[in-house]
C-alpha cells in the first residue's frame, strides 16, 4: 500500500490574492508567511518583475491538516463550469431541518463577502447548496 501524499488544490484565475483571501475567509485558512528574505509580501511583490507580480497567491489550513491551497493569475477566464468543485463540510452529522439550518447560515455568511447563492437542494433529510466564488467557481455547502 503507497503512502498517503500530501496535495494542494490549484486555482486557474484573474485575481490570485483576492480570491486567495476570500478563501481564506471561508474555509478559515489563513495566508503564509512571505517568501524567506521578504518582511512582507508588499516586499516581495515590489522584487519582482512587473509581469511577475501579482501572477500567484496562496493560502493554508493553520492546523496544517488540510490542503494548501494555490491561486495562478490565467489569461483567460472562466468558460464552462467546473470539472472539480470544493464541498466546504458545514452540516457533517447533521440531518433534517437542523442540517438545512447550518447551511442556510453559513451561506448566509459567505454572501456579504461575495459568494453567490446558486440554489438550495432539500429533501426534508438531506441538503447542499450550491454557490459561486468570487470569479464564478462553484462550490458546494454541504
Amino acid at each position: 500500500m503507497s503512502a498517503i501524499k500530501k496535495f494542494q488544490v490549484t486555482f486557474d484565475c484573474a485575481e490570485p490574492e483576492r480570491l486567495a483571501r476570500f478563501w481564506c475567509e471561508v474555509l478559515g485558512y489563513v495566508v503564509p508567511s512571505p517568501p524567506e528574505g521578504f518582511a512582507t509580501w508588499e516586499d516581495f511583490k515590489r522584487s519582482q518583475a512587473p509581469e511577475e507580480r501579482d501572477s500567484w497567491f496562496a493560502c493554508v489550513d493553520p492546523s496544517g491538516v488540510g490542503p494548501r491551497l494555490f491561486f495562478q493569475r490565467v489569461p483567460e477566464g472562466k468558460a464552462v463550469k467546473n470539472r472539480v468543485h470544493l464541498d466546504v463540510r458545514i452540516g457533517t452529522g447533521l440531518v433534517g431541518p437542523e442540517r438545512l439550518a447550518a447551511l442556510e447560515a453559513e451561506c448566509a455568511r459567505l454572501i456579504p463577502l461575495g459568494a453567490v447563492h446558486l440554489q438550495t437542494l432539500y429533501d426534508g433529510h438531506d441538503a447542499c447548496i450550491p454557490m459561486q466564488d468570487i470569479e464564478g467557481n462553484e462550490f458546494c455547502i454541504d
